[in-house]
């Protein structure tokens, strides 16, 4: 069974860009109008959460969704306070293959985010599915096979972190990249 995906668009990027807005015209993810329409529960996807996605995580995905906040990275600062009650989950270390990005670590589109999410979390299947419609989908999980791989065979989150810091690169990390 899949995941549900949601989407919740700040109307930040270029629309034909948009890589959360493509999911949604293609009915594989749903969009969230507003902050408190999102289903209880859900794991949220946000760079500034102490606690990584993980295989513990999979669960709650399962039974409530997993949503990205489609946001422009030139606009992180304002990324926008969430429900208690919401599961807020960074992703770990890796690097972005989308034309706007490639390359960097860490500036991963709403496609990228919510596909290296259900990798991690099992839903391997799903994740090829969601990158199948983009162009560089499939370089996506080519550039990071390995450490997407390692962290879907451990199962929380402090291993998932123990992972990434054999990719980190010993250089001090920009303001909001601390996972």
């Amino acid at each position: 069974m899949d995941v549900r995906l949601y989407v919740y668009d700040e109307d930040q990027c270029d629309p034909k860009k948009c890589t959360g807005k493509k999911l949604v015209r293609f009915k594989l993810a749903q969009e969230v109008p507003s902050l408190r329409r999102v289903p209880y529960g859900a794991v949220v996807l946000t760079p500034f959460s102490q606690k990584s996605i993980s295989r513990e995580d999979a669960g709650k995905a399962q039974a409530h969704g997993l949503l990205v906040m489609d946001m422009s990275w030139n606009s992180i600062e304002g990324f926008p306070k969430l429900r208690g009650d919401l599961q807020q989950r960074a992703l770990p270390y890796m690097l972005a293959a989308n034309p706007v990005n490639w390359g960097k670590p860490f500036k991963l589109s709403s496609v990228e985010a919510l596909a290296a999410s259900l990798y991690i979390m099992g839903y391997k299947d799903q994740a090829r599915a969601i990158l199948s419609k983009f162009s560089w989908g499939e370089q996506f999980l080519k550039l990071n096979q390995e450490p997407l791989d390692r962290y879907s065979e451990v199962e929380t989150s402090a291993e998932v972190v123990r992972i990434q810091m054999e990719y980190v690169p010993p250089e001090r990390p920009e303001k909001g990249e601390e996972k």
